[in-house]
């Protein structure tokens, strides 16, 4: 049984700075009241974010933080299962990782790599029940609780699983379809396996029975591959030659390669040479083209010395133009030679390359050659080559033996988890489960909807469907009623629930929380009958009851809370 025991929150929707806190195992009947908006409301958001990092309502994680500081969230769960304590706390940040520790009697459980798999832990190993299951046994809210009947199919039955704890049965499912499809690779292997040692089988009874037929024509025949082989060697060997002598002749055609680069440098070299000094003289010439004067003393040039200087200059440069085009001639004729020599080598490179290969197969047909060699070796010097293949034959056979036997295993274990997996199916154990306490489930559901003065026969079927008779008998559906009556089949269904839980003492917990319960779809008749179900729940329930009718309902209640705005914060009145 899980039992909480306090709820605390601060910088949560509008609630400040400053924890508030409220004990969830002080009084049995608590009434919460306060005008609208000052956060009545929240303790159903903080218990359902500190438990599932999700609020009740439908609130966006981002703004669960206050709007005004921006920053603290933090929401903190104090609750016991068996004889361990727990406490949740959560936080939540606008940006990076935000906040989550669970503690167990006081330590620190390790926290798992990611938080998905620390909220698996604490939804599966603790509490045993998720937010689904949680908001259809502990809290009933007006404005975004979505009623059992409302549900799909799949999300009843899977409220029912965790209320008759046969969720085990859906996780052995899984784990059975893992050995299942591990059985199916270790089979699909052994088959291989199989396969493989009848083929070696049958080779090596072929073998036996060439070695029986002539060992002397097998003799002959590796002799005969030894001298395929030698002549494959010999016409490698005049590829080699052949590729040595081209390499060889190429090599010889470039030996001018070391004089060409070390010229194409130089030529480089001395082409930039001129070109600068070209460059220094055209500027010289424009300097005086440009200025009649100098710029330094600023007397004037004279016409004739000017004359005389730019002729003198320009002279210069025709012949240093002269020089470079003699110049770019030789490197153009540098290059061509260049790319000749090094296609050249190459050409030779490759050949080379050809060599390595030829060699390297030289190699491989020799080794051939010896291990074919030291086989004859060993046929003639055997005497009983037989019995020792038959050795060999006897080996295997014991060996495909021993995989058959491993067949024989894994197709045992693919019978047993076929009928496992019939059994773990919704239609195997799961459904006599159910089909158990579905008689149990009507029966409360009905005692509950007399008990709240709607008299109506309610059946649901094993698949979670629902008949409703009333009046001369007639059949009705969960929407043909009115709100009001709606509202009795959800309360119902939600007391029915909790006893199933009590008695299974699966998700039993101590608490119940109702909100604007009474503001909502019950008449004055439903809700005197209500308020006499929630005293008797109060034996071992702690029942909490958010409404606005405070003034109506305050003597029905052993305890209250009341909310109010203070300053665009909402806090607990003393």
């Amino acid at each position: 049984m899980i039992v909480f025991k306090k709820v605390r929150w601060k910088n949560f929707l509008s609630t400040g700075n400053v924890f508030t806190e409220i004990l969830l195992d002080k009084s049995p009947t608590t009434l919460i009241v306060g005008e609208n908006g000052s956060g009545k409301s929240t303790v159903l958001d903080a218990l359902c974010f500190g438990l599932f990092g999700k609020a009740f309502r439908k609130i966006p994680r981002p703004l669960l933080v206050n709007s005004i500081n921006q920053k603290g969230l933090m929401v903190e769960v104090e609750f016991s299962v068996g004889s361990h304590s727990y406490e949740i706390k959560r936080g939540q940040k606008k940006y990076g990782s935000s906040p989550f520790e669970i503690y167990r009697d006081g330590v620190l459980i390790d926290q798992e790599a990611h938080s998905r798999d620390y909220q698996k832990y604490l939804e599966e190993s603790v509490l045993k029940l998720n937010h689904r299951s949680f908001t259809q046994i502990v809290i009933l809210g007006s404005s975004s609780f979505v009623p059992f009947m409302q549900l799909s199919a799949a999300a009843r039955r899977e409220i029912i699983e965790d209320i008759l704890d046969i969720k085990i049965f859906t996780n052995m499912n899984i784990l059975l379809k893992e050995k299942q499809a591990a059985n199916k690779e270790t089979a699909k292997d052994l088959n291989h396996s199989i396969e493989l040692q009848h083929h070696k089988i049958s080779s090596q009874e072929e073998y036996i029975n060439v070695i029986k037929q002539s060992e002397l024509q097998q003799v002959d025949r590796l002799r005969e591959q030894v001298n395929d082989t030698n002549k494959k060697i010999k016409h490698h060997e005049e590829n080699i030659k052949a590729n040595m002598l081209l390499s060889d002749q190429l090599v010889n055609s470039i030996t001018d390669s070391d004089k060409i680069e070390k010229e194409g440098r130089k030529s480089l070299q001395v082409e930039n040479q001129l070109e600068n000094k070209l460059r220094i003289i055209k500027k010289e010439v424009e300097f005086y083209l440009s200025n009649d004067e100098c710029p330094t003393c600023h007397q004037g040039i004279d016409l004739k010395h000017k004359q005389l200087h730019i002729e003198s200059k320009q002279s210069k440069a025709a012949e240093l133009e002269t020089a470079l085009q003699d110049l770019t001639k030789i490197i153009e004729i540098n290059n061509e030679r260049s790319i000749e020599i090094s296609e050249t080598q190459r050409t030779v490179n490759n050949l080379q390359m050809n060599v390595g290969v030829e060699n390297t197969t030289i190699n491989n047909l020799m080794t051939y050659i010896r291990e074919t060699e030291e086989s004859i070796k060993a046929i003639e010097s055997s005497k009983s080559s037989v019995s020792k293949e038959n050795k060999k034959l006897l080996s295997l056979t014991k060996k495909s033996a021993i995989i058959r036997k491993k067949q024989e295993k894994a197709s045992k274990e693919a019978e047993l988890y076929e009928v496992a997996s019939v059994l773990l199916k919704d239609k195997g154990i799961k459904a006599r489960i159910i089909k158990q306490y579905i008689p149990v489930i009507n029966k409360l559901v009905n005692k509950y909807l007399a008990a709240m003065d709607f008299f109506v026969e309610f059946e649901l079927d094993e698949r979670f469907n629902e008949t409703i008779k009333s009046r001369y008998r007639d059949k009705f559906t969960y929407d043909s009623f009115s709100e009001g009556e709606k509202m009795r089949i959800d309360l119902a269904l939600l007391f029915t629930w909790r006893a199933i839980a009590r008695m299974k003492n699966s998700t039993n917990t101590n608490m119940l929380i109702l909100d604007e319960v009474f503001d909502a779809s019950l008449d004055a008749t439903g809700c005197e009958e209500f308020l006499k179900l929630i005293q008797d729940l109060s034996n071992n329930t702690n029942v909490f009851v958010i409404s606005h009718k405070g003034d109506i309902l305050q003597d029905k209640f052993n305890g209250s809370i009341r909310f109010e705005r203070h300053k665009n914060f909402s806090r607990i009145v003393a």
